[in-house]
């Protein structure tokens, strides 16, 4: 009896001594936009080096709603704010600074700021002074071109706003550490004609986008350092380039730059060399990756005939596969024959994608819904599989 205590007692310890650390959250002082301090805190448990920890209670961003009406598809707003986030970690470390969604930029401001440049009698049949005159994108003064309503581009879609907070060891207090704001450029510009009110579009190449997106760059960093809060921090503004409306991959940030405390100016423009790619395709520059791809899809084919296609996404940081998102949709007609593909399906992903520094995840759905999730981690040798009751 006492061995069998000793046995219960030790293993108990064992279990204690392996489990999570959950400790209790930190508490801290914070600015609210009123000047006023309140408490927030900060959670110990952390998902991932690659993500920001966020203080609570989470601040909303009074601009966050214009993303959505001012980007063409779901893929890129997902990939603008979490892109954005990326390229965030070049200035501000993960493990330094803290998540919040940004605070300075409302509503009416980015809104105004989107806007074409006004001429001067736009100015004046909307009672407006020169002061008032914001507009990040060209006028479209050019009436010759207004005639067949090919004006000069627009090329700002938006801006999104990003703030990293660092921890005040002698005051207990968080502050603002750095801002990071992303452009999003298009790469298609959308008009009507005038005459038929037809929909025309318009390629802008990566070249003349960079070059306005510097433009606007320069004076969206003038405006900033007058804003009360932003005079000092340092502020990162990365350029977005996104794709046209009927595309099913995201676009990707092109290039960032710095502007130091209290600078006004930012200094030498740094390319991102990011894409997606979706399989399978016929480009010769991912061959291998879509002979492993096609090898999988066979498989696929192989266990379960009756299918509705294998999609996967493929996400490239300077011409290396880093990520591959699957989408699978499968008629099941049992749980048990669920467990028996997944099963299947997560030792193809060991067997076709050997490359272990590639994340991938495999999502599987049917016409009931999500069913499975396989999920390889960057690192692991073999992957999580979660069955959706």
């Amino acid at each position: 009896m006492k061995r069998s205590f000793l046995f219960i007692a030790s293993l108990v310890f064992l279990l204690t001594a392996c489990a999570p650390n959950f400790q209790k959250e930190e508490e801290v002082k914070s600015e609210t936009g009123d000047n006023e301090t309140e408490t927030a805190i900060l959670p110990k448990f952390k998902i991932s080096d690659e993500y920001y920890s966020m203080s609570l209670p989470f601040k909303t961003s009074e601009a966050r709603g214009l993303v959505v009406n001012n980007l063409n598809s779901r893929y890129d707003i997902s990939e603008f704010e979490s892109g954005l986030m990326r390229v965030a970690q070049n200035t501000f470390s993960t493990e330094n600074y803290y998540f919040q969604e940004g605070q300075y930029l409302n509503s009416s401001t980015v809104a105004s700021w989107l806007n074409r440049k006004y001429t001067a009698k736009e100015l004046k049949d909307k009672k407006m002074s020169e002061s008032d005159n914001v507009g990040l994108n060209p006028s479209d003064e050019d009436k010759s071109q207004a005639e067949s309503g090919e004006m000069d581009p627009i090329y700002l879609a938006h801006i999104l706003e990003h703030d990293y907070l660092v921890k005040n060891e002698e005051t207990n207090k968080l502050e603002l550490g750095g801002v990071t704001i992303g452009l999003a450029l298009n790469s298609v510009y959308y008009y009507q004609e005038k005459n038929n009110g037809s929909t025309k579009k318009k390629d802008i190449s990566q070249q003349t986008l960079q070059r306005e997106g510097k433009k606007i760059a320069a004076e969206v960093i003038k405006r900033l350092r007058k804003i009360e809060g932003l005079e000092n921090v340092p502020i990162n503004i990365a350029l977005f380039e996104q794709k046209e409306t009927s595309s099913v991959v995201p676009g990707n940030f092109i290039a960032y730059e710095n502007a130091g405390s209290g600078e006004s100016s930012l200094g030498e423009w740094k390319s991102i060399n990011e894409k997606y790619v979706i399989y399978p395709n016929n480009d010769s520059q991912y061959k291998t990756e879509n002979a492993a791809f096609s090898k999988f899809q066979n498989d696929i084919e192989e266990y379960f005939p009756n299918f509705n296609g294998v999609i996967g996404k493929g996400f490239y940081i300077n011409n290396k596969l880093r990520s591959l998102s699957i989408e699978m949709k499968i008629q099941f007609y049992g749980a048990t024959e669920v467990i028996g593909f997944s099963q299947y399906v997560a030792g193809k992903v060991m067997d076709r994608f050997k490359d272990t520094n590639q994340a991938v995840q495999v999502s599987i759905t049917s016409a009931n819904g999500e069913e499975a999730l396989i999920v390889r981690d960057a690192g692991q040798d073999e992957p999580f599989v979660h069955i959706y009751q």
